[in-house]
């Protein structure tokens, strides 16, 4: 049985990124519809081996539609995600307006595949923030075994998590510094970000932390534990694509690095790749293009009881974002649309 699967802001770099796990993973999909903005009408987009052109999301009729994935960001999403739900077409939203919602779920599937089947309250799942995504996949099988008291991550986010403006603002910046004639101010970021890093993501609130970092607290609270503490730093770099983290876990009970390497290596969604010697480790260049969230440098924390440090790193616009969507969508099939 096939499905009729609709792709809001298929010209974006998630969008694109969508269609692209869709036709890898061989979603069951009867009938696609590709929808974008009044400019990007008409644009011609790829799924599969198929070429597709852009409708207008603005008079899209959801009625019959079964599965509407929503990468256009909160303010269109806050129109049309409501319209396309009443409609019967279940939404899977990217963005952030939904992930805080007590009726709407937040999921990522290898961590918990449950929460899916609340979706009916509002017809609408919500995606988690990318750095939140590729964590809490790394956590879970571990809080699972020992129970997780804290968390203390330090991000390394690609520019790519800001769009294509960000991508665009890191190439046009780079060439600069070797081009005397040319010149780019910042205009996506508070300041350059060629050959820099930026301590700063999304807008500050009053406690001095930024909503990025709020956002990795309150989104593996809801997903993972409520009891876990987390305190994050997110920080801009200049890569192109994919996400790092630094993670300090203090567990509950006592965790040698060794079972916590086993356990990681049989979770689902994860690589480990974690041998001490030069290169014995994965960096976000190497993580580009693939469906896993690697963890590399496991090792024990001794200035702390129960204490274990990883690096965990993972294409954020595939975890992140468009893959993590795409596995919604194949547990609501597995869980919901194949029982109906």
């Amino acid at each position: 049985m096939g499905y009729k699967v609709v792709v809001c802001g298929a010209t974006g770099n998630v969008g694109r990124e969508m269609l692209n796990i869709l036709a890898e993973r061989q979603f069951p999909v009867d009938e696609m519809a590709v929808l974008a903005s009044r400019r990007s009408l008409g644009t011609d987009v790829s799924f599969g081996d198929r070429t597709l052109k852009t409708k207008d999301l603005e008079t899209f009729d959801f009625t019959g539609w079964d599965i509407a994935f929503f990468a256009v960001g909160s303010d269109a999403t806050k129109k049309f995600a409501p319209i396309a739900a009443k409609a019967g077409c279940t939404v899977i939203d990217n963005s952030s307006l939904y992930r805080y919602d007590p009726d709407v779920p937040l999921v990522v599937p290898e961590v918990n595949p449950e929460a899916v089947d609340g979706y009916a309250k509002k017809n609408i799942i919500a995606n988690p923030n990318c750095s939140t995504a590729q964590m809490v996949v790394a956590l879970k099988p571990l809080h699972d075994r020992a129970r997780i008291k804290r968390v203390v991550v330090s991000t390394y986010q690609s520019v790519s998590g800001a769009g294509k403006e960000g991508m665009d603002e890191l190439w046009d910046q780079t060439k600069a510094v070797y081009n005397p004639t040319s010149h780019s101010d910042p205009s996506k970021f508070t300041k350059p970000i060629a050959f820099n890093v930026i301590p700063h993501i999304d807008s500050f609130m009053e406690d001095g932390s930024t909503r990025e970092e709020w956002k990795m607290v309150a989104e593996t609270k809801k997903i993972v534990d409520k009891s876990i503490k987390v305190t994050a730093t997110c920080v801009r770099v200049p890569v192109f694509v994919g996400h790092s983290e630094a993670i300090n876990i203090e567990f509950e009970d006592h965790l040698d690095e060794d079972e916590a390497r086993d356990i990681l290596r049989a979770a689902p969604g994860i690589l480990v790749v974690d041998k001490r010697e030069d290169g014995g480790y994965v960096t976000p260049v190497e993580c580009v293009g693939d469906f896993a969230t690697f963890i590399s440098r496991i090792r024990q924390d001794s200035t702390i009881d129960n204490g274990l440090n990883l690096w965990c790193v993972s294409d954020n616009l595939r975890k992140g974002a468009a893959l993590n969507a795409v596995q919604i969508a194949e547990t609501l099939v597995e869980r919901v649309l194949k029982k109906r």
